[in-house]
């Protein structure tokens, strides 16, 4: 997966709708890697392989990058589903 084109269409997306970008940041921290904070570059991203695992089962395609709207789809799911677990 091409990190650079997924974090700029996530960035232009929380940029066009702002009540979207708390719910990217906790879907974002959801991937994150286990023990990220013990390997260099030190920053909560998830492990490759299980990004190119993700998409490859979503697209059928392990270098596919979700669109804009899809990814705004998800976020609000995740958004209600979490809301609903939690009453």
């Amino acid at each position: 997966m091409r990190y650079a084109a997924s974090l700029a269409r996530m960035a232009a997306l929380a940029l066009r709708r702002p009540r979207l970008g708390l719910a990217l940041l906790g879907a974002a921290w959801r991937f994150r890697a286990r023990g990220w904070y013990r390997r260099a570059p030190f920053l909560p991203l998830p492990p490759p392989e299980y990004v190119a695992w993700r998409m490859h089962t979503a697209f059928g395609d392990e270098e596919a990058t979700p669109d804009a709207q899809l990814l705004a789809r998800y976020l609000a799911w995740a958004v209600r589903m979490n809301r609903e677990r939690g009453s």
